[in-house]
């Protein structure tokens, strides 16, 4: 520090130049000044030396001020996935337990409902696409092989693919208990698991961001396929809680044995039960939306 001085006396003269003491470094600073008349004559000013503890200081202030920006968009998109799981949507319900089930706000599979009876409803699903791989274990719900097959897929969506790209999120999960001839899906929402009669094997589906159509990018792990899943009709329940196989045994023969009364529709032969799972695992059970579907046709076809 140096103290201020009285420069009213002094009259700056063109060509003058004026040394200011530098830092302790020894460096010193110059400014050279011209008659400014309208005459065209300037007033030019030479750069001071910036010592290299100035510089750091300007080096860590820029990265700082980038820091912080580079914050503020991650906390907002933290904060819009986050606004996807905390304000949900729901479907429209046919009674107070489907009221209470709520959903990500994440795209899904497209459909439209034809009709709707007192224990399941009828729908048309339009195509779409998924990523699919065969579960380990003989149990379509075991929590270390579903966790192991899901694991599997997410890695596949978040980037592990040959476009390194990530991908959104989509609902619901499929599981799906299939015949040894499989069925066709496609990955969005849900998840998927389907089960392979004759191997006695499940195969858990994502549902692909219908952005991409078939133009995915293709998985870097050999036992993840993409499959297109074909325009269908479906005979869906929908439940709340947590998922188990038994569970899934008995509602499926309740909902085939309903079936069995539909004038309009009939089950498609050689269909197995699909497993639809739309939340995370944090979600409270009552809020849950599972579902389970069966393919139906036309009864007059």
């Amino acid at each position: 520090m140096f103290p201020f001085c009285n420069l009213s006396p002094l009259s700056l003269q063109p060509g003058m130049v004026i040394q200011v003491p530098g830092k302790p470094t020894g460096q010193s600073s110059f400014l050279s000044v011209t008659n400014s008349s309208s005459s065209g004559e300037r007033i030019n000013t030479r750069p001071s030396t910036i010592s290299p503890f100035e510089s750091r200081i300007s080096l860590v202030f820029a990265l700082a001020s980038q820091a912080n920006s580079l914050s503020q968009r991650l906390l907002a998109d933290v904060a819009a996935e986050t606004a996807k799981y905390l304000v949900p949507k729901r479907f429209e319900s046919r009674n107070l337990e489907e009221g209470l089930m709520s959903v990500p706000d994440l795209e899904t599979v497209e459909f439209k409902v034809l009709c709707r009876r007192d224990q399941y409803e009828i729908r048309e699903v339009e195509p779409y696409f998924v990523a699919e791989t065969t579960m380990p274990g003989k149990r379509g719900f075991d929590f270390n092989g579903a966790s192991r097959s899901f694991n599997v897929l997410a890695e596949y969506l978040f980037g592990k693919n040959t476009k390194n790209e990530k991908m959104e999120m989509t609902t619901p999960v499929f599981t799906s208990k299939n015949q040894s001839d499989g069925v066709k899906m496609d990955m969005t929402t849900p998840v998927l698991t389907t089960k392979i009669e004759d191997q006695d094997k499940w195969r858990m589906s994502f549902v692909m961001p219908s952005k991409y159509g078939a133009n995915l990018p293709l998985p870097k792990d050999s036992s993840v396929t993409i499959k297109e899943v074909s325009r269908k009709i479906v005979a869906v329940v929908a439940f709340s809680g947590f998922v188990n196989d038994e569970e899934i045994k008995q509602r499926e023969l309740k909902l085939r044995e309903a079936l069995k009364s539909d004038s309009q529709f009939k089950i498609k032969e050689g269909t197995s039960v699909e497993v639809a799972q739309y939340n995370p695992p944090f979600t409270l059970p009552f809020q849950r939306r599972n579902e389970i579907a069966l393919e139906v046709e036309w009864n007059n076809k």
